[in-house]
């Protein structure tokens, strides 16, 4: 079996979902993990595929050629190795008044310390107290094991109190 990366975008509309999953399972593929929404109009998403090495140059074509019909896939092979690492799972949270940067400055702090961004989810949200949005962010990290925690999360902190937004790690 092979595993495939899909990226997935087009105009939102119903049915992408079924198009794209009967074009994978005419090619004797399997759906694995998937995260799907919309945003600014346009259905995007990222999924893993499994299919047999025998499908899969086929499927890949197929899935081009859902281009002509609105929907832009790139597809990439997965080449992971599981090759353990000592490391650690935190998650991140933060939330404060929006503003450009946020993100660029929480992620040049962790690439410092070589933490890689397992997933990022952000999101706009209204204000419990005003009508001003605030910026959400959850993110689950691998952090290598020699990473004093503590210098971390002071270094967070200092950006946090910079950008005024409050940061958790768990």
């Amino acid at each position: 079996m092979t595993s495939l990366v899909l990226t997935v975008i087009a105009p939102d509309k119903p049915g992408l979902v079924e198009q794209l999953s009967q074009t994978i399972a005419s090619h004797e593929g399997n759906w694995l993990e998937s995260s799907m929404s919309r945003l600014a109009g346009k259905f995007a998403g990222i999924l893993i595929v499994s299919v047999p090495e025998t499908q899969a140059d086929s499927l890949m074509e197929a899935l081009q050629k859902l281009e002509s019909q609105g929907m832009k896939v790139i597809v990439e092979r997965s080449n992971e190795e599981d090759t353990p690492t000592e490391s650690n799972s935190i998650t991140l949270e933060l939330i404060g008044h929006d503003k450009p940067g946020i993100v660029r400055e929480i992620s040049q702090a962790l690439s410092r310390y070589n933490i890689n961004v397992e997933r990022l989810s952000t999101e706009l949200v209204s204000g419990s107290m005003s009508a001003e949005l605030l910026f959400k962010a959850d993110a689950d990290l691998t952090v290598p094991t020699g990473v004093d925690l503590d210098d971390l999360q002071q270094s967070l902190e200092a950006i946090a109190s910079d950008l005024m937004v409050d940061i958790t790690l768990n």
